[in-house]
């Protein structure tokens, strides 16, 4: 059981000098699963992730979780589009979420040796994180977010810029931990990678949810024009 969920947003907007980056926004999540945020350029995906996340601020309307905030903000994690590396070994990246949470320096190690093993980054322990490949660095970023073992894990864009190999990889890694019960909530702009991992859908256009739905429903028949006009890959504005 999550006891995170379920998350009500009840007409939440975050703006910024004066811009609203997103919002209104009215959802409730729920669940198991793999939420999917898809839009155009500029439609508001980060700015929503960071809002759910914390991290972005709420100018209006509420964001809430079905457990205190301080519990649900220890309870969940964030991984960014472009990972940010510790200058520090693989090891010491993976283990650090850890050490900051009071875990034993060998138990800390020993827990990231063995997700370092799990993606296959097990060879490359004690190697700077500073020189991996791009799919190296954003698998050691899941290992950093997965290793607190969250209820909910946002990610933003997690395969930008890697190849076919790399995202595969990803992928597997993400499907693995939505089947130990991690709730995930991710941006893509990939709709092969959409169709694969999405249970649901939420269409954001101009910083606002225009349509949302089981994966299934929202690909056979999107509701609203600006949907069908992204999904065949025209121009929305």
């Amino acid at each position: 059981m999550n006891r995170l969920l379920p998350l009500a947003v009840t007409e939440a907007v975050s703006r910024k000098r004066g811009q609203t980056l997103v919002g209104p926004i009215s959802l409730r999540l729920e669940g198991q699963g793999i939420t999917v945020v898809i839009g155009p350029n500029g439609a508001g995906k980060t700015s929503l992730l960071s809002l759910l996340h914390g991290i972005a601020r709420l100018s209006s309307g509420t964001v809430q979780w079905a457990c205190p905030i301080e519990e649900a903000r220890h309870a969940q994690a964030f991984v960014f589009q472009r990972p940010v590396m510790l200058r520090r070994s693989v090891l010491e990246n993976a283990a650090y979420p850890l050490r900051i949470r009071g875990v034993a320096k060998a138990e800390a190690r020993a827990r990231a040796a063995d997700w370092a093993e799990q993606v296959g980054l097990g060879a490359l322990l004690e190697r700077p994180a500073t020189v991996l490949s791009g799919g190296e660095q954003q698998k050691l970023a899941l290992i950093r977010a997965l290793i607190i073992e969250p209820e909910v894990l946002f990610l933003d864009e997690p395969c930008a810029s890697l190849d076919g190999r790399a995202m595969r990889e990803i992928e597997e890694i993400l499907l693995a931990a939505r089947d130990r019960g991690t709730r995930l909530v991710m941006s893509t702009h990939d709709m092969g990678q959409a169709r694969r991992l999405a249970d649901e859908v939420l269409f954001l256009f101009r910083g606002r949810i225009h349509d949302s739905g089981p994966a299934g429903v929202f690909f056979d028949g999107p509701a609203t024009p600006q949907a069908r006009a992204f999904l065949r890959g025209d121009i929305v504005e």
